[in-house]
Formats: structure tokens, C-alpha cells, sequence
């Protein structure tokens, strides 16, 4: 890959996390692989160096998840605890905030779920209902999330909730780290179609109190907290598809250079190759859309990381359903097949599709944000 969209540097860890994730492949175990990736510092290359991460940026860790997941052992977690969780409190927490959680987010030893989705609510997150009011110094959280990733192996969840503003009465965003063994906190495990190593929960808060050091960052500064969590998440969803794409692209490769039914393999008939050369390039340029969502958030340009954030998710979504249909079609029956480990990777494709925001959504957002349209909503 050219230095021109890589320094010479990402290109190394580039090469390490891939040859990290071929020594653990498809059968990988997720605490193991969480741990050794956490002492070689891959897991909080993003985060503030003086809070024990390596001081780079989301164009690094975008890496280190594309290319587990090009060897076949993603880790969703990445997406969460130090993209989204870690990003929100390196950028706006509080001194003991950061003491507390950079260090353990960075090596590892802790991690911590992001809860914003709500029953009701869906994808205006306009209407969350999880209201924080004042009770003395203490904050009380009432309401009720569904689809939090991790929930039973995280620390904490930090927690997207409103409180009442008493100059106008609207609801604000704010948002709350809410540590797991909390009264009032609980969750319930959704029965997912999905099989994957992170489970999703409905999270119940019933009158749970947490001390004002709770609260990240400013109460009246919560939106812009909020999207500053945000734009890590569709960069790095981008990532986790793009690498997925490229795992099921090279299984079906390979399958396609040795498998011979007539007088040549049957990589050699257009019919093949074709579907799967558009594949590639279609994860090759979402990859371009990721890489320069990534220097416009690491170069602190927001609204310009909004946009191409957006575009990534979109792409890369689109092109990793089309690279995982592709690859189980070339491999025809043995694509359905638990040896070939293809099969599963069709629904683990669409999820890049619906979380964390529906191609509806980011159309509805490029409509109106980029083209200037009218809004429909």
C-alpha cells in the first residue's frame, strides 16, 4: 500500500496485528486474543499516552480491527471500549475520570459497554426516555436500553441518558459511566439469531444512583460528547466490516485457485473471478472512505469526520454483504458448511448494515447534510 495513504509506520502494524490474528485465526479464543493484543498495546493505541495508550489515533486502531478481522478473530468489543467509551472520557472527562479508566481501558484489564439504544427510541435518538435528575449531589438514572454488546463482561457501561434543562424544559443528552454491579442495574439477555462471543442485553435502570463524578464532561455539552463517541463507532464498524469481508474474499480465493470440477480450477471462469475482482474493489475503495474518516477525526475536524464516517459505514457494509454472499456462492454447497466457517458470516454481515445506524439513516443524513435536500423527518 502506497505511503501516500499509509505512513511507513501503520504499514507495520499493519503486518504485526495481521500475523497476531493468523496466529489465532478462526477458532480463536476472545479473552486470550483480548489479552495478548492488550499487552502489545493494539487495544489502546487510540487513547492519551499519558493515561497508558499509545497517543494516536482512530486511523490506528481502524487497523488493528480491519486486519483481526481479515484473520477471522474480530473483537467487538474494540468497537466500544476504547473507540467509543475511551475516546468520550480521554475527551472529556474528568482528571479522576481518566485516572480511573484510560489505564485499564488501554491495557485491557478493563473495559466498558456503551448503552444508547432504546426500545422506543430505535434511531431518533432524540426520543431516549433514560431521564438523570438531581437528588442532592447524586444523580438518579430511570429507563431502559436494548442492544448493549458485552454488558456481562464489561466494567461498566457508560450510559447515553437526558436531563431536564429548567430554563426551557427540554430534554438534553448526558451522559453517565454506570459501573455493573450498581443497584438498580440490570440486564436481561436478548435471544440473538446472531451466535457471537459478545452477547447483547436489555438493560433495565430502576432508581440508580451514582455519585456526581459520574457524569462525563459538562451536563450542558452532552450532544457534542454524544457524537464525539459516535463518529469512532461508524469508522470502526467500517473496520470490522471491511475486515470481515476480506476474511470470507480470501477463504473464497483460495477455494476458487484449487477447487476443479472441469479442465482448469474454477477461478479461471469469469463467472467466478469477476464477482469476486468487483468484491475486492468494493472493500478496497470503502477502505479509502474509512482511511480519510479517520485523519479528518484524528486531525480534530468533526463535521468533516461526520460525513465521511457516515460514507465509510455505508460502504463498507454494503461492499462486506456483498464480498460474504459472493464468497459462500463460489463455494456453493461447502459455503453452508461448518468446516468452511463462511455460512455464519451472513448474518454477522448484516449487522453491519442495521448497527449502530441503518443505511437509511446515513442516506437520510448525506440527503440533507452533504446535498442539501429537505429534510423528510
Amino acid at each position: 500500500m502506497s505511503g501516500v495513504i499509509e505512513s511507513q509506520e501503520n504499514q507495520d502494524l499493519r503486518a504485526a496485528v495481521a500475523a497476531l490474528g493468523a496466529r489465532h485465526g478462526r477458532a480463536f479464543d476472545r479473552p486470550a486474543l483480548w489479552a495478548e493484543a492488550a499487552k502489545l498495546g493494539y487495544l489502546g493505541v487510540n487513547l492519551p499516552a499519558e493515561h497508558g495508550g499509545g497517543g494516536r489515533g482512530m486511523a490506528e486502531l481502524s487497523i488493528v480491527l480491519e486486519e483481526l478481522g481479515a484473520a477471522g478473530c474480530p473483537l467487538l468489543m474494540m468497537v466500544v471500549s476504547p473507540a467509543i467509551c475511551g475516546t468520550v472520557i480521554a475527551r472529556f472527562g474528568t482528571e479522576e475520570q481518566k485516572r480511573t479508566w484510560l489505564p485499564g481501558l488501554a491495557d485491557g484489564t478493563l473495559t466498558m459497554a456503551f448503552g444508547i439504544t432504546e426500545p422506543d427510541a430505535g434511531s431518533n435518538s432524540h426520543r431516549i426516555t433514560t431521564t438523570a435528575r438531581r437528588d442532592g449531589d447524586d444523580w438518579i438514572l430511570n429507563g431502559r436500553k436494548v442492544f448493549v454488546s458485552g454488558v456481562d463482561i464489561a466494567d461498566a457501561t457508560l450510559i447515553v441518558g437526558r436531563t431536564e434543562d429548567a430554563r426551557t424544559g427540554r430534554l438534553k443528552p448526558c451522559l453517565f459511566i454506570v459501573p455493573r454491579d450498581t443497584p438498580g442495574f440490570g440486564r436481561s439477555l436478548i435471544d440473538m439469531e446472531l451466535h457471537a462471543a459478545e452477547k447483547q442485553f436489555e438493560l433495565v435502570l430502576d432508581e440508580v444512583r451514582l455519585p456526581a463524578a459520574s457524569l462525563v464532561g459538562d451536563e450542558d455539552a452532552g450532544l457534542l460528547q454524544l457524537f464525539a463517541g459516535l463518529n469512532p463507532e461508524r469508522i470502526m464498524t467500517a473496520a470490522f466490516a471491511i475486515g470481515m469481508g476480506r476474511y470470507a474474499l480470501a477463504r473464497a480465493v483460495e477455494y476458487a485457485t484449487t477447487r476443479q470440477v472441469w479442465k482448469q480450477p474454477i477461478g479461471g471462469h469469469q463467472a467466478i473471478a469477476h464477482p469476486l475482482a468487483q468484491a475486492h474493489i468494493e472493500l478496497e475503495l470503502a477502505r479509502l472512505m474509512m482511511q480519510k474518516a479517520a485523519a479528518l477525526y484524528d486531525a480534530g475536524d468533526d463535521a468533516g469526520a461526520g460525513e465521511a464516517a457516515n460514507m465509510a459505514k455505508y460502504a463498507a457494509a454494503e461492499a462486506c454483504v456483498k464480498a460474504v454472499d459472493q464468497a459462500v456462492h463460489t463455494l456453493g454447497g461447502n459455503g453452508l458448511t461448518r468446516e468452511y466457517g463462511l455460512a455464519a458470516l451472513i448474518t454477522a454481515a448484516r449487522v453491519a448494515r442495521i448497527a449502530p445506524v441503518s443505511r437509511e439513516m446515513i442516506l437520510n443524513y448525506v440527503s440533507h447534510q452533504t446535498l442539501g435536500l429537505p429534510k423528510s423527518y
